[in-house]
């Protein structure tokens, strides 16, 4: 008999539906063949599907089994083909009727005993499947998630023999509904921050804009501590934002079992040991990087001066595109990567260059060759770059409480709530139409800004940075229009371009 069941494979955050069609022939030599563009793991499911079956005691008569993983074109991947393959066997052997598996979307790893254990992409599966669908099957482990998409009905079995009740109607499980959400995460203050108002106001312009964002300072001047409370200043994720974001954690299997969907912006910051397909992603089976982990939120890349070249520079199209296109001789994946860049980076080899308390032991080459492991095409697309001085001894002992992340984040919201109002999206990805319009500069700021320009030497890409910076500052003011002196505190977040830093 020949059995057609439905199920779904991951393409990047997306999915595809899968047809598994199985034929059970009368064979002297009984056998099974397995076809359709499997990896290794797929090929390797009919030992946990047998053995599964088996054990739930269901004993399959000699047969030769054919199963066909349909397109075939599409690469199929992981073990999540187990449990619709083993269904689409029970049907074939007339063990279990059409009209119970008819409409309805199997996902799952088969255990030996058969529990039902977690897959990988359970959310991008439940929002790829169609209206057609009477039922998606997945592991309970992954029902919260996959419930998270309206409309669809969700079955979330923890065994097959429960599952198979449940299709004969015998015992019927309830379907899951998302209730419960991953716990948000508790970021840290800023209320616990002492002194560094020039780096507190720029990181709050870039929150507001989601503009990119270098911290240069000594060791010990705070850039990690102001870096890691960043998020916490971040308007809460919309319900879109969280989806996406849930997709990239579920397909990369980041999400613990039986969470839904993310309600905290993500927070990376890998060491700078990372490679480059950790940081952007790919690989031979390719898995969402770094940039794409922390999309909608936060990558932290600390001592960015120690990371490897190359590896920085294959970011410079992410942070531009808001998007990671890995490309390889069958296929094609993108991955959303619509994050802000926080860096830190120590002025010179020492780190004190310029201190007012320490010696700088670097000769200026040595800081020139220093700073420039950081390429300026890069430099350019950071929208600020300010300078973090060590605390003198009085800011350290000081008792005074700073302002509180509720109370910065409150205007980072107004701000945001302008630029959406503008165009729905952040100032960070105006585009020069955008700039045209929204942008227009009276004769004082257009002098004052080609003043700097001439005089810091900087591209076209940094002028239209501090266009965008500038109009982040007067959306936090409140002002229509971008004014003299928004233009010169953005100018002032060009740490680098600065005479400050040139050494030679």
């Amino acid at each position: 008999m020949l059995s057609k069941i439905w199920s779904a494979a991951t393409l990047g955050i997306d999915a595809v539906r899968i047809v598994i069609e199985v034929n059970a022939g009368n064979s002297h030599q009984p056998g099974f063949c397995l076809v359709g563009l499997p990896d290794a793991s797929v090929r390797e499911a009919y030992a946990r599907v047998k053995a599964a079956l088996h054990n739930c005691g269901f004993f399959l008569p000699a047969r030769y089994i054919v199963v066909n993983l349909s397109p075939a074109d599409v690469r199929k991947e992981g073990s999540a083909f187990d449990l619709p393959i083993a269904i689409g066997i029970l049907n074939a052997l007339e063990l279990i009727p059409d009209e119970q598996v008819a409409r309805r979307v199997f996902a799952g790893e088969l255990s030996l005993d058969g529990t039902i254990a977690p897959i990988r992409g359970a959310l991008s599966i439940s929002a790829s499947i169609g209206k057609d669908t009477r039922e998606l099957i997945v592991p309970a482990a992954n029902a919260n998630e996959a419930a998270a998409v309206a409309g669809v009905t969700v079955i979330g079995p923890r065994h097959l023999p429960e599952l198979i009740a449940h299709l004969s109607g015998g015992s019927v499980i309830t379907p899951t509904v998302s209730t419960t959400v991953t716990p948000t995460q508790h970021f840290a203050d800023f209320i616990d921050v002492r002194g560094q108002r020039h780096a507190k106001r720029a990181l709050e312009v870039a929150a507001a804009g989601g503009h990119n964002v270098l911290m240069i300072g000594p060791p010990g001047s705070g850039k990690t501590m102001l870096a890691k409370r960043l998020p916490s200043i971040l308007p809460p994720l919309t319900l879109q934002e969280a989806i996406v974001t849930t997709q990239i954690h579920s397909v990369a299997g980041l999400l613990p079992a039986g969470s839904g969907l993310l309600t905290a912006r993500p927070f990376r910051a890998p060491h700078h040991t990372i490679s480059t397909q950790g940081l952007v992603g790919g690989g031979s089976l390719p898995r969402p990087g770094e940039v794409s982990l922390s999309n909608h939120g936060v990558l932290f890349l600390d001592e960015l001066a120690e990371f490897r070249r190359d590896t920085l520079e294959v970011m410079r199209q992410p942070m531009e595109d808001g998007r990671v296109t890995i490309s390889r001789a069958a296929r094609t994946i993108t991955y959303p990567s619509r994050f802000t860049l926080a860096a830190a980076l120590n002025p010179c080899p020492c780190g004190f260059f310029n201190d007012r308390r320490r010696e700088c032991l670097c000769t200026p080459a040595q800081v020139a060759r220093y700073l420039s492991k950081i390429s300026g095409p890069l430099l350019d697309r950071i929208d600020l770059q300010v300078e973090v001085a060590a605390l003198t001894t009085e800011e350290i002992s000081s008792l005074q409480q700073g302002e509180s992340s509720e109370s910065i984040r409150t205007r980072v919201e107004s701000a945001r709530a302008i630029q959406r109002e503008r165009f729905d999206s952040c100032n960070a990805g105006m585009t020069a139409r955008h700039l045209r319009r929204w942008c227009e500069l009276d004769a004082p700021s257009k002098r004052l800004l080609v003043s700097a320009i001439d005089r810091l030497g900087l591209s076209a890409r940094a002028h239209d940075r501090i266009l965008k910076v500038a109009r982040t500052i007067a959306d936090l003011a409140g002002a229509e229009r971008i004014d003299s002196a928004h233009v010169a505190e953005a100018v002032q977040y060009r740490a680098l371009d600065r005479a400050y830093f040139r050494t030679g």
